[in-house]
């Protein structure tokens, strides 16, 4: 007993270490997300539109490594059981580990969103996009999270923006003349 007991201890360390290890440096992504746009825009109809949308969400789901994706992962499953409080925890933990990678202020974002909490999902989308410019989906919330400010301008061209890399988002449709985002009544 007093054996394995020794050995735990001297093993311990070992274990332990991929939780004290740095988070690698996220990947350069831009090219593959140009990439993406230039694919979005050539699209020439929902289907392949949404597919390309969903291309772009396996870039941004991409965590640096297998611990980040694991937290990614549980805080994600948490937010689909409506478990915010945990969600926020667990983004907290990957943007602790991850300070580089933007899907971790993305999705602490969104749940900020959900929760209608939208200072603190503002300023995590700020931080997205500076660590990530081509993040469409941080785009997009950043939009939708200045509407709910009230911040309609900003909201609008934050949205033109997001449009215009990714033309098949749902929330184009707030664009359109008299939607919250669009033109207000007809030009005679």
């Amino acid at each position: 007993m007093r054996l394995m007991m020794t050995l735990a201890l001297i093993a311990a360390p070992v274990w332990a270490a991929p939780a004290f290890a740095a988070c690698p440096t996220p990947p350069d992504t831009s090219a593959e997300l140009l990439n993406l746009f230039a694919k979005a825009n050539a699209a020439t109809d929902v289907n392949a539109g949404r597919r390309v949308s969903g291309e772009m969400w396996e870039v941004w789901l991409r965590a640096p490594d297998e611990a980040a994706q694991e937290v990614l992962d549980a805080g994600m499953g948490r937010r689909d059981a409506y478990d915010f409080a945990g969600a926020i925890t667990e983004y907290d933990r990957l943007i602790a580990y991850c300070p580089d990678y933007a899907e971790g202020y993305n999705q602490r974002a969104y749940v900020h969103f959900l929760r209608q909490d939208y200072e603190p999902a503002l300023a995590d989308l700020d931080i997205a996009l500076t660590l990530q410019p081509h993040h469409v989906a941080a785009q997009s919330g950043r939009a939708l999270t200045l509407m709910n400010l009230g911040r309609l301008e900003e909201a609008r061209a934050q949205l033109l923006i997001a449009v215009e890399n990714n033309p098949w988002l749902s929330e184009a449709a707030l664009l359109a003349d008299d939607a919250p985002l669009g033109r207000k009544g007809k030009d005679i």
